[in-house]
């Protein structure tokens, strides 16, 4: 791959991150934290409503904030709204929103123009530990982590129609929805049952036709799901 080209790796090692954590559920918020520091991480913050999330964010610029999609104020949006707060003032501050239901359109105001550094996952992926702990570091490490069930239904909605997508192969499509997810290259070739070599070249072929050539500057694949994303 190109060296422009950041590619998430499997088993980095990585620096503790500094987190905070917005939950309103005090078990949950708890059971998050206590999960990440087992991971080796610090969690600097935990707020219970949108209001001390800001104010911990200004105190302690984090690596990454994990936060309730639906929390107070107003139990409705506030998270996202915050979310959004902290993408724009905070660039440094990567943003990983949990949120109780299916709700794509929260998804793809959350990404915006950037799906660097974001994520958004069911709450019930915390069930999985080392899951929910790769997702939090390949967010904080610029990447995505985008719920597949998420991904899955706007892939959905868009079956029939026309999109920048048309000429890509139905490999390609399904190497693009894993890297959606952020998979690795080594767990895309596991989900996919195919050696690492063959998602390379798909990769390598998304971004031909897609017209994302290397650069020193840009991150094709973010580029790439950025891309798949508008087209929903």
């Amino acid at each position: 791959m190109a060296s422009g080209d950041v590619t998430p790796a499997d088993d980095t090692a990585l620096a503790p991150l500094r987190v905070v954590i917005a939950e309103d559920d005090a078990l949950l918020r708890e059971g998050i934290a206590s999960l990440l520091r087992d991971a080796g991480h610090q969690v600097v913050g935990t707020a219970a409503d949108a209001p001390t999330l800001m104010l911990k964010i200004r105190s302690y610029v984090p690596d990454v904030a994990i936060l309730d999609l639906r929390m107070p104020p107003g139990d409705v949006d506030a998270g996202l709204v915050a979310a959004s707060e902290i993408r724009r003032f905070h660039p440094t501050v990567s943003v990983l929103v949990l949120s109780q239901h299916l709700e794509p359109a929260y998804m793809l105001e959350l990404v915006g123009d950037n799906a660097s550094g974001v994520g958004y996952l069911l709450k019930e992926r915390v069930g999985d530990v080392r899951g929910f702990v790769d997702s939090v570091e390949r967010v904080a490490a610029g990447g995505t982590a985008l719920d597949r069930s998420v991904v899955a239904e706007l892939v959905h909605a868009r079956e029939g129609g026309g999109d920048a997508f048309a000429d890509l192969t139905p490999r390609e499509r399904e190497v693009i929805e894993l890297m959606a997810e952020g998979k690795t290259n080594a767990a895309i070739a596991r989900a996919m049952v195919v050696q690492p070599g063959a998602v390379e070249k798909h990769i390598s072929s998304i971004f031909n036709k897609l017209d994302l050539p290397a650069t020193d500057d840009d991150h094709r694949r973010v580029l790439a799901v950025l891309a798949f994303l508008r087209s929903a």
